[in-house]
């Protein structure tokens, strides 16, 4: 077993000294999903091998992790895994089905499903660390990132019982049985919570909670029925600066700032400098972001693609910090000699 490495990063990492709002010698850029289908030494490399074996076969997790570490010359890796990934290490069935998404084999919706659903303990978790150990050795300065689901979005899809585009279920439990559903939250966010602790134990430097369907719900739900399970997780996460990602969330950004993050996730419907404006508060440091090239602008001509970086770049010089992004995965039909000229021209700037 690869001993634990130190989780300390140099202090001129470019993604590091942006997430704690200094100046890096350049822009810091990653992308959502750089690790994945649009890359095809990645679909050569999974050819035969679902998703969910992948992610808990830690020599594989760490070359599809260092993919597009080396091909685009970014400046942090993300840890190749799936938001579902503590649940099904737990022990709770989903499995994640070609041109679906995750599918629950028995959906939760009563309080006596929550009551059995399993906890998560570390150990169960043995493969991700080793894969996080196993990159350690492998990036050098290069800051590795760790992330989870957050609870309301692994919520919704327990409920569902896979992808939904309304998520009625979902607001249908909150609202009409509240105890249930603050039960089922809590019992995320304990599992959330178990699984990026033992991420950052085993060396990530960085973490992000993707709270991917969180802009389905208006402020006032989100402060009341998820905001409180969000900053739980990230208030228990230590030592490591944390991002706070969600989509369509331009409403919810001061509420999500509030959770406790270091990093807010900004996605492609708001520009940089208006989302500091509604994230900045006269009692906190200035906000530091993250984002917000819209993925599918990846598929235009780089003339345009250099039009949009340059404005994100110079949107994000209101903040007191700004990690380069897109404002949500990169799509899988995205050239990857595109994402490498982005890299190349954000550190230009």
């Amino acid at each position: 077993m690869t001993p634990t490495p130190d989780t300390a990063a140099p202090a001129t990492t470019p993604l590091l000294v942006a997430a704690a709002g200094g100046t890096p010698a350049h822009p810091p850029v990653w992308f959502m999903r750089q690790a994945g289908r649009s890359l095809p030494e990645y679909r050569k490399l999974r050819e035969g091998i679902p998703m969910l074996r992948a992610c808990f076969t830690p020599d594989l997790v760490c070359e599809i992790t260092m993919q597009p570490v080396r091909r685009h010359g970014v400046d942090a890796a993300i840890l190749f895994s799936d938001i579902v990934v503590p649940l099904v290490a737990a022990g709770i069935g989903v499995d994640i089905v070609p041109g679906t998404g995750p599918v629950v084999a028995e959906p939760v919706r009563t309080r006596a499903s929550v009551e059995a659903l399993p906890a998560l303990e570390p150990g169960q978790l043995d493969p991700v660390a080793e894969a996080v150990r196993l990159l350690r050795a492998e990036l050098g300065a290069t800051p590795l990132i760790g992330f989870a689901g957050a609870p309301f979005t692994l919520a919704s899809y327990l409920i569902e019982g896979g992808p939904s585009r309304h998520h009625e279920r979902t607001k249908a439990l909150m609202h009409s049985d509240p105890a249930t559903w603050h039960a089922l939250l809590g019992a995320l966010a304990a599992i959330t919570t178990t699984f990026l602790e033992v991420q950052v134990e085993a060396g990530v430097q960085v973490v992000q909670l993707f709270d991917s369907w969180a802009g389905a719900l208006s402020e006032r739900d989100y402060r009341e029925f998820v905001l409180p399970h969000s900053k739980r997780v990230l208030d228990s996460v230590q030592g490591v600066p944390k991002i706070h990602f969600g989509v369509g969330t331009s409403e919810l950004l001061p509420a999500m700032r509030e959770a406790g993050a270091d990093v807010v996730g900004v996605d492609w419907r708001l520009p940089l400098d208006e989302a500091v404006r509604r994230l900045d508060r006269p009692d906190l440091p200035a906000p530091v972001v993250q984002g917000n090239l819209d993925p599918a602008l990846l598929l235009a001509d780089f003339d345009a693609v250099e039009r949009e970086v340059r404005r994100i770049v110079d949107e994000g010089r209101a903040a007191g910090g700004h990690i380069f992004n897109l404002g949500h995965g990169v799509l899988p039909n995205t050239d990857p000699d595109v994402l490498s000229r982005v890299v190349e021209l954000v550190h230009r700037l």
